[in-house]
């Protein structure tokens, strides 16, 4: 039987908005109500974790009024066809909502803790979690599992390799000037056909395909692109 091609797919921002899902960096977004490096460095939750954990405990809540979108669905349904990887530097849980199988999240999720004292030790929570600097979970304090500012991206080499082995590499949603997400493209093997899903797309090297449309429609056009030239 004739293996799938593998296709690697880079999510961000971008994908979610669709869904509602508000950005540092969209006109209405987060950053005008909340400085960025406040909420999301680990300068900011050093000088104040209880803003961090408050900020986080908001961002859990509103992801119990949102639902995966179009383009999160026919992630999941290329599935039959292809062996479909994502990495999103999202993280909410749309794509896994959704019916996506392997997912690797570059910058944590917003529905786990960890340790303070041991990062490896993390913890499921739901969207109406509430944590403060003093919650405490089997013993141990805890923070968002987020990977913020200043701090090293630990999933990021895993995610190198997922690139490296892509017989198909696909960019959503993103500007790619979010480094080190953005590098992943530079690990892609020359050859390998890309494609480039954005409104306002960043700049690509050449031979990248862009699709100037939002993720829905985007992912909608290339999914019958995919089909008519791997399939």
């Amino acid at each position: 039987m004739t293996a799938k091609p593998r296709l690697v797919i880079s999510t961000g921002a971008g994908i979610s908005a669709e869904s509602g899902i508000r950005t540092f960096r969209d006109a209405d977004g987060l950053w005008e109500e909340y400085p960025v490096m406040d909420v999301a460095s680990a300068d900011g939750f050093a000088r104040n974790p209880a803003l961090v954990h408050r900020f986080y405990n908001e961002r859990r809540r509103a992801l119990a009024d949102v639902r995966p979108n179009r383009a999160h669905e026919i992630l999941h349904e290329l599935e039959r066809d292809f062996d479909v990887y994502v990495i999103t530097q999202n993280v909410d849980d749309l794509h896994e909502r959704a019916g996506s199988t392997k997912v690797l999240h570059l910058h944590g999720e917003l529905l786990k803790v960890r340790a303070l004292d041991d990062e490896n030790l993390t913890w499921a929570v739901g969207t109406d979690t509430e944590t403060t600097p003093e919650t405490r979970i089997d013993g141990h304090r805890v923070r968002p599992h987020i990977v913020f500012f200043q701090e090293a991206v630990p999933m990021f080499e895993p995610a190198t390799q997922l690139a490296a082995e892509a017989d198909i590499f696909v960019i959503i949603g993103t500007s790619l000037v979010v480094y080190p997400a953005a590098a992943l493209l530079h690990y892609v093997r020359r050859g390998v056909p890309v494609y480039y899903i954005d409104p306002n797309p960043g700049e690509v090297p050449d031979g990248v395909t862009v699709i100037r449309k939002k993720a829905t429609e985007g992912m909608a056009e290339l999914a019958e692109i995919l089909r008519h030239k791997y399939l």
